[in-house]
């Protein structure tokens, strides 16, 4: 088996596809997989969500009714930012979804990829007046990058998008209060690299406040060091698709199962 278990599949476009669409759903359905793979899911709730090539209206959400375990790359909703979907098909679309990437896919250019989970560490974390720390190495990792959104109810009504967008500003980590967590990123990898170090970061914190003692706080000075840092590793992407597939594999998913 070669390290790039996606590379043929993401080439291999079918009729009736656009090929830099095509790679998009291949990596989108894969994304599904991972977070499966890694726990991260709830039930048929919580998305993840691609920008369509050339289309900044346009985006690929997982159909509302299948597990994460179920998506593949045909089997994924293209919907407008009204909700509605492009091609016929059997599915929903979930409300919730909707209003939560939509809101912020229309309003920045660089979120092609939009994640949010309902995990326990990071609703956990959510819950907590003080939100994210920055005192371990993946919370040092996200300094300065982390905005916060309150809790306003069950994400299902248009009129919340804006204030979304508002909270999240230029940021590419979001504590939904008392809610869950949401990353964007430039591509599927990098939104993943980001949303493991930050489910990492909740796991250690909640560890950490579980030990009786002090912490030991890190200064502003160490946090950005280490945030720079972790940026400027790897720039190119090599990182993150590497990490992305390592899930793959250790999960034991066939790349041609995505299709």
């Amino acid at each position: 088996m070669t390290l790039d278990t996606l590379a043929e599949v993401e080439s291999a476009c079918p009729a009736g596809f656009d090929p830099d669409e095509w790679r998009l759903r291949v990596q989108l359905a894969a994304c599904y997989r991972v977070f499966h793979c890694l726990g991260w899911t709830e039930l048929l709730f919580n998305h993840i969500t691609v920008r369509v090539p050339g289309r900044a209206d346009t985006f690929l959400i997982n159909p509302f009714g299948l597990n994460y375990s179920e998506v593949t790359a045909r089997n994924l909703e293209k919907i407008g930012l009204d909700g509605v979907p492009c091609e016929p098909s059997a599915y929903a679309v979930n409300r919730a979804g909707f209003v939560i990437h939509s809101a912020i896919h229309a309003s920045r250019a660089d979120a092609h990829c939009v994640m949010h989970t309902h995990t326990t560490a990071g609703m956990a974390i959510a819950c907590k007046r003080d939100g994210l720390g920055h005192d371990d190495f993946y919370g040092a990792e996200l300094y300065g990058d982390v905005a916060y959104h309150d809790f306003e109810g069950i994400t299902v009504h248009d009129e919340e998008g804006p204030r979304l967008v508002a909270s999240l500003a230029d940021k590419h980590v979001m504590v939904l209060r008392n809610h869950g967590m949401l990353v964007v990123g430039e591509d599927v990898f990098g939104a993943f690299r980001w949303m493991w170090t930050l489910q990492r970061a909740c796991e250690v914190q909640l560890a950490a406040d579980s030990v009786a003692g002090p912490s030991i706080p890190l200064s502003d000075a160490v946090r950005r060091a280490c945030a720079a840092d972790a940026r400027a590793f790897e720039p190119r992407g090599k990182l993150e698709r590497l990490l992305f597939l390592s899930v793959l594999r250790d999960g034991g998913v066939d790349a041609r199962s995505l299709v």
